[in-house]
């Protein structure tokens, strides 16, 4: 195949990647604590034409190759809920749930109670405090989340306050090595051991909405199916040409 088919079909096939990627992020763009997502490319150099005619830094073939993405964890806007166990973490740090799979962590601070009284996310995940599940007793009422996580109730009838644990906060040295595993959780990967984290603070009642720009997403994407477009035609006339050389040169006068 001709390089230049060749390094077209390299760029297409990264901007297939970069579409999957804009997609991801617009079809997330209403999820709570959601962090949008962005590809990395690079030039790959490979010295590959071998024409007489190609001297020095003009017989590198330039191709184009996917690193990769990279997660951007700048904080989203807040929405206030008016739900008294929604919370929004103000900060670098994750709440701590434990799944089917191990602890994993999550910035969607979208929590309810339960039929046992536990402190779940939407999708029924135990959400861990720094001394295991926090768990509600059925009388509870006048639920309260201080900024550092501390869950206090009013038993009964009475006005006595009561403690029902704290939420566990964690952060990571390096979050980009965090792993997406879908329903909003990451695990730690290669990001390091959880570490305790006492600067972060939490807005109860609030929940942290997606970094995602749907405006921004939504150019990206038109920019990114024109390019495709665009280079599908540039190498269909490639195509093109070669057929229309090979026809002419196989017609030879009788």
């Amino acid at each position: 195949m001709e390089n230049t088919l060749l390094i077209g079909l390299s760029r297409q096939t990264t901007l297939e990647r970069q579409l999957d990627v804009v997609a991801n992020n617009i079809a997330n763009v209403n999820t709570a604590g959601f962090k949008s997502d962005s590809s990395l490319f690079e030039e790959y150099l490979m010295p590959g034409a071998h024409e007489d005619r190609f001297v020095g830094r003009d017989r590198r073939l330039s191709y184009v190759q996917d690193r990769g993405t990279y997660r951007d964890f700048s904080q989203g806007p807040t929405e206030q809920t008016g739900n008294p166990l929604d919370v929004a973490i103000s900060g670098n740090a994750f709440l701590v749930v434990q799944t089917a799979g191990g602890e994993r962590y999550t910035r969607d601070g979208g929590l309810h109670m339960n039929n046992l009284g536990q402190l779940v996310t939407a999708a029924g995940d135990t959400v861990q405090g720094t001394a295991g599940p926090i768990v509600f007793q059925p009388a509870d009422h006048d639920v309260n989340v201080s900024p550092d996580g501390t869950i206090t109730v009013v038993e009964g009838t009475g006005r006595t306050d009561a403690q029902r644990g704290k939420l566990r906060l964690v952060s990571f040295a390096d979050a980009q090595k965090l792993l997406k595993e879908g329903s909003n959780l990451y695990s730690a990967g290669e990001g390091g051991a959880a570490q305790p984290d006492t600067k972060s603070q939490l807005q109860q009642g609030y929940l942290e909405k997606s970094n995602v720009s749907s405006v921004a997403e939504m150019s990206r994407m038109i920019q990114v199916t024109r390019t495709y477009t665009q280079i599908a035609t540039l190498l269909q006339q490639e195509s093109d040409l070669h057929k229309t050389a090979i026809e002419k040169l196989a017609d030879v006068p009788a």
